[in-house]
């Protein structure tokens, strides 16, 4: 599959889809003016990468801020994820936070709430 790595800006996030090497992030902030534009490529791949899955996989979300466009998304996301969780692979959500950041702990744990996929919680500090 080919890698997919999108160096992140003011307003949309890094992306890094790549298979090959294990290695899954969404990490910065992720307000694009067009969320559907911005994603569509990276839900695309996913959809790809669900047909023909590593046996593990750990998905690094390392987000500072989202908008409510992208909280949709990221929920998306996370559902292409469970899906490959009910055939039968390993999944792991990794949701980054800002030690001072509650919200964003928050943000993690209502997702964890919604899919069924483990959560592991990383606080992290400047």
């Amino acid at each position: 599959m080919e890698v997919i790595n999108i160096q992140g800006t003011d307003d949309t996030p890094n992306v890094i889809l790549d298979k090959g090497k294990g290695k899954f992030e969404l990490s910065g902030r992720s307000l694009p003016e067009d969320v559907n534009l911005f994603y569509q490529a990276i839900l695309d791949w996913i959809d790809g990468y669900a047909e023909d899955p590593n046996d593990e996989t750990e998905f690094d979300f390392k987000l500072e801020y989202f908008n409510t466009a992208s909280s949709k998304i990221i929920l998306d996301i996370l559902l292409k994820f469970e899906e490959i969780v009910e055939s039968g692979k390993k999944v792991k959500i990794i949701w980054h936070y800002h030690e001072e950041e509650e919200d964003m702990l928050e943000a993690g744990e209502e997702y964890a709430d919604i899919v069924e996929i483990p959560f592991e919680y990383l606080p992290y500090s400047d």
